[in-house]
C-alpha cells in the first residue's frame, strides 16, 4: 500500500470480500447456464452478467493487492462442471437472475452507504448503476415472455383517511383489517424469493454427493415450503393473487453441475438474505399476526443457517471473512512471554 494512501476500513474490506465470494459463485452458475441456454434473449442477459462479474472480480483483486490483503479463494472451475446435463429450464434461469440481481442491488446500496473512501464509493455506485441496467433488461424479458407474476393491485380510495383505532395493529381476534400496500409488497417479494429457494433446493437435493448435504437441503426445502404456505394462506384470506411456483422448471438430472461446497454456499447465502428481508418486512408490518409470523420464520431460518455453517465448517468449506485482530490473545501472549523471561532470569 502506498505510504500516503488511506487504508480501507473494516466495512469497506468486508464489502469487497463479500462481493468477491458472490461474484465468483455467480460466474460458476453463469458459465454452466451458458452451456445449456437456448433462448437468445436470456443468453444475452447471461453474457452481460458474466462480463460484469468478471470485471468486478478483477477490480476487487486490484483493491486487495493495493491493501496487501490476502485474496479469498472464493469459487473456481473446481466448483462447476459446465458439461453436466441440464438441471434447469430456460425460464428458471431468467427468474434466478432476476432474484440474484435484486439481491446484488441491495448489497451494493449497503456497500455505498458504508464506504468512506472516494474510490470505493464510486466503484460501488458504478456497480449499482450497471446492475440496475441489467435488472431493467431482465424485467423486460420476464414481461415480454409472460413469465413475470405481477403483485396484487389496490383500488384507489375516494379520499385520504387517518387511523382512528388501535385495532389497526391487531390481527389475532375479531375482524382483521385488510393488508396495507407495504405488507402486500413485502409478502409478494418474500414469496418470490422463497419460490426460487424451493426450486433450487429441489435441484440441489437431486444432485448433491454428500448424504448430509442432501438431508440439510431437503430440510431447507421443507422450511421454505412451510413459509410459502403461510404467506399463501394470508393472501387467500385477503383474496389476493399469489406468485407462481418454479419447481416445474427443474429437470430430472441427478448429475451435479456444482460442488457440494458451492451448493451449500448458495443455500447459506439465500438463507442469510431471507433473514434480512424478513427483518425489513417486520419493521414496517403493523398487523400483529403477520409480525408474529415473521418473527417465527426468522427464528427458524437463523437455526437452519447456523446448522448450515456448522456443516460447512465440518467439511472445511467455510472461508473466514475479514475480522479484527484478537487483542486478548495478543495481550495474553505478551504477558506469558514476560513471565517466562522473569522465570528464566
Amino acid at each position: 500500500m502506498e505510504p500516503n494512501r488511506i487504508a480501507l476500513t473494516a466495512p469497506e474490506i468486508s464489502s469487497l470480500w463479500t462481493q468477491f465470494m458472490f461474484e465468483t459463485m455467480s460466474i460458476c452458475f453463469i458459465q454452466y447456464a451458458l452451456e445449456h441456454l437456448e433462448d437468445e434473449d436470456i443468453i444475452e442477459i447471461y453474457k452481460t452478467s458474466l462480463e460484469l462479474s468478471e470485471r468486478h472480480v478483477e477490480k476487487v483483486k486490484e483493491f486487495f493487492k493495493e491493501e496487501n490483503y490476502p485474496l479469498p479463494k472464493g469459487f473456481t472451475e473446481e466448483d462447476v462442471n459446465i458439461h453436466a446435463p441440464r438441471l434447469f429450464q430456460d425460464p428458471f434461469y431468467l427468474y434466478y437472475m432476476y432474484i440474484m440481481t435484486l439481491q446484488g442491488l441491495t448489497g451494493y446500496a449497503l456497500s455505498v452507504s458504508t464506504s468512506i473512501r472516494a474510490d470505493l464509493r464510486q466503484y460501488f455506485i458504478t456497480c449499482n448503476t450497471e446492475t440496475m441496467a441489467l435488472f431493467e433488461k431482465i424485467i423486460d424479458a420476464l414481461l415480454t415472455k409472460g413469465l413475470f407474476s405481477r403483485p396484487p393491485v389496490l383500488t384507489p380510495p375516494e379520499n385520504i383517511d387517518f387511523i382512528k383505532h388501535q385495532s389497526f395493529l391487531t390481527g389475532w381476534f375479531g375482524e382483521r383489517r385488510p393488508l396495507t400496500g407495504i405488507e402486500i409488497g413485502d409478502i409478494t417479494f418474500n414469496m418470490n424469493k422463497m419460490h426460487m429457494h424451493i426450486a433450487l433446493k429441489v435441484g440441489f437435493s437431486q444432485v448433491a454427493a454428500s448424504k448430509k448435504v442432501r438431508q440439510y437441503i431437503q430440510r431447507g426445502m421443507e422450511i421454505s415450503t412451510k413459509h410459502i404456505t403461510a404467506f399463501d394462506k394470508i393472501f387467500r384470506e385477503e383474496m389476493l393473487n399469489c406468485p407462481v411456483s418454479w419447481q416445474s422448471h427443474i429437470t430430472d438430472s441427478t448429475t451435479s453441475p456444482f460442488s457440494d461446497k458451492w451448493m451449500m454456499y448458495q443455500v447459506q447465502l439465500s438463507s442469510q438474505i431471507a433473514i434480512s428481508f424478513y427483518g425489513a418486512a417486520l419493521s414496517v408490518t403493523s398487523r400483529a399476526d403477520i409480525a408474529e409470523k415473521y418473527m417465527a420464520m426468522t427464528t427458524e431460518l437463523v437455526r437452519f443457517a447456523e446448522d448450515g455453517v456448522n456443516l460447512m465448517i465440518e467439511n472445511g468449506w467455510m472461508e473466514e471473512p475479514p475480522k479484527a485482530s484478537d487483542r486478548r490473545t495478543l495481550t495474553k501472549g505478551k504477558k506469558e512471554g514476560i513471565e517466562n523471561n522473569k522465570q528464566e532470569k
